[in-house]
């Protein structure tokens, strides 16, 4: 049975992620600029790319979650007691379309890890493909740390979900 713990634990625990988020894509930019103004390489300027594109993505995202959590984290926990029609109507079909949406991100980080590594093994012994041999190689890690975050994300969302369908349902009783 869902309890404000279990609101209060999953949104601490998404504030958390998200900060993580946030600076691991700071980081990812960080290097992506030294990557392509520093070491000049084409290798580097090829891991640059990802980098910074994903980084930012990151970045965002991140800071977007961590931003809002704790309002969303004192609303549900007031709805709880006060409002528990407002976890009905808007909380559960919130968590429908995340659960819904990490299944979106699951097959696009795949699809980068795939992409990634076929660039890896097309380029690995090719020196004057460098550039794409290092673009792969940052794609793939980025793309390996996007897969578990979210996983780690999509399993805890899974649950919050689940316990407000059996609260949801218990009221409705």
């Amino acid at each position: 049975m869902l309890t404000k713990a279990d609101i209060e634990k999953y949104f601490l625990a998404e504030k958390h992620e998200s900060l993580m988020f946030l600076v691991v894509g700071i980081i990812a930019i960080v290097l992506s600029l030294i990557f392509y103004s520093y070491l000049k390489t084409n290798f580097y300027k090829g891991a640059a790319i990802p980098l910074l594109v994903i980084g930012i993505a990151q970045a965002v995202v991140g800071y977007t979650v961590y931003a809002r959590s704790d309002e969303q984290r004192i609303g549900n926990v007031y709805a709880y007691d006060m409002d528990p029609g407002k976890l009905k109507m808007q909380e559960f079909p919130r968590m429908q379309t995340v659960n819904k949406n990490f299944v979106i991100y699951r097959w696009i980080e795949i699809a980068f890890l795939i992409a990634g590594g076929t660039l890896i093994f097309l380029y690995r012994n090719d020196p004057d493909k460098i550039f794409w041999f290092g673009l792969g190689i940052t794609l793939v890690i980025q793309a390996a740390l996007l897969l578990i975050a979210d996983q780690i994300a999509a399993q805890r969302a899974s649950v919050y979900t689940s316990l407000l369908e059996k609260f949801i349902n218990n009221k409705a009783a």
